[in-house]
């Protein structure tokens, strides 16, 4: 879900109620009435066009208006649509590997390990795939807005009330659930679900935890972010995704408070530095990079959690997480224009458009092919040069 749109909703028991609120950049006025003018975008600067980049295919899926997760698996895109389309692409020619339909409207997804993909219904049934049909459906006890993820033939599910199940990737079969309690307010968004060697990875509140994928205990827990505040939106310090994971170092954003980086195998934090972002982070072996809610482009150094630099010329215009490849920063925005910063020092490169819609996920990478997917269900791939 793009900045600009970020949806929270009240939980009450295990499942996700009533619509709440539309966030809208760092203030909450419209939460409690009123509301503020929507500040304009910044005019775009000229585009210098000094690096290369040229159209490789465009591909359709239908249009996507839930947390979409673009999985990449060597040459495989994994990718859905609202509509509960399913679909794998190949990522340097755009063909269809296959595609099916769950039948039902997606809520989450999705995860894939490229034998086996995983998407969530709005109806809280998980759904797992494989070359085009169904494998199997398992009633969820809440909502989730994060994609599973598919990793040693198991499925992983971390759902809005924050708890963690896993599920036997071949039957659908239950083999553990780990409960901790709920908020009053959790993001209809991506949350952090990853593997990282043989630890579970997840985002719970304001913290990482690292969890034995066998079983869900608990191995260790680092804060991110604390919760501050009187009131339930001001302690809302949920992690979001995207995360930029280099190694055992996984650096994540705590909503609207801070970006920091742990050892995910001694479940210690590294850094943590404040932050109003919304999105999630990307990043490489030297820089994190996110976008604040003013759409201010940050980077952090990865050693240290010191700015490296920031990019203050794309403002307001709705970004999504930013991913970095290369020399580059590539970060869509919600006219459906691609502007690909350099990674050393944030200036802008070069500028490309896909169909004028808003990204419906964090620009991808396979290969050499840069893929964006937008909110009316274009797929748009290019090819630095």
């Amino acid at each position: 879900m793009t900045r600009g749109s970020v949806q929270v909703v009240f939980q009450r028991g295990l499942a996700a109620a009533a619509l709440a609120a539309t966030l809208s950049g760092c203030s909450m006025l419209p939460f409690f009435g009123g509301g503020v003018e929507k500040p304009k975008p910044a005019e775009l600067q000229a585009n210098p066009a000094t690096l290369g980049i040229r159209p490789a295919w465009t591909q359709r899926i239908g249009a996507v208006s839930f947390p979409l997760e673009v999985n990449v698996t060597g040459q495989q895109l994994a990718l859905a649509s609202s509509d509960g389309t399913v679909a794998v692409l190949d990522a340097s020619s755009g063909r269809d590997i296959w595609r099916a339909s769950v039948g039902a409207p997606i809520a989450a997804g999705v995860g894939s390990d490229g034998s086996t993909a995983a998407v969530v219904t709005t109806g809280n049934e998980l759904v797992a795939l494989s070359g085009g049909r169904v494998l199997w459906r398992e009633k969820l006890p809440a909502q989730a807005y994060t994609a599973p993820l598919v990793a040693g033939k198991r499925v992983f599910v971390l759902a809005a009330d924050r708890s963690v199940s896993a599920f036997d990737g071949a039957t659908g079969r239950r083999l553990w659930s780990q409960s901790r309690p709920g908020e009053p307010l959790v993001l209809r968004q991506s949350g952090v679900l990853l593997a990282v060697g043989d630890t579970l990875v997840a985002g719970q509140g304001g913290r990482l935890a690292g969890l034995n994928p066998s079983n869900g205990s608990v191995r260790w827990e680092a804060p991110i972010a604390t919760a501050r505040g009187t009131n339930d939106v001001e302690r809302l310090v949920d992690l979001v995704g995207p995360v930029s994971r280099v190694g055992n170092a996984v650096c994540t954003r705590a909503y609207q408070a801070a970006v920091g980086c742990v050892d995910a195998v001694r479940g210690t934090l590294a850094w943590s530095r404040p932050a109003r972002g919304t999105e999630g982070v990307g990043g490489d072996d030297r820089l994190v990079v996110g976008s604040e809610s003013d759409d201010r482009v940050l980077a952090w150094r990865r050693d240290s959690g010191e700015r490296a630099w920031v990019h203050d010329k794309l403002l307001h215009r709705g970004l999504s997480a930013p991913l970095v490849v290369g020399s580059s920063v590539a970060v869509a925005d919600s006219t459906g224009l691609l502007h690909v910063l350099s990674r050393d020092d944030g200036s802008l490169r070069n500028r490309v458009a896909t169909d004028g819609s808003a990204p419906a996920a964090a620009p991808v990478v396979a290969g050499t092919t840069l893929v964006v997917v937008t909110r009316s269900g274009g797929v748009h791939a290019f090819v630095p040069q």
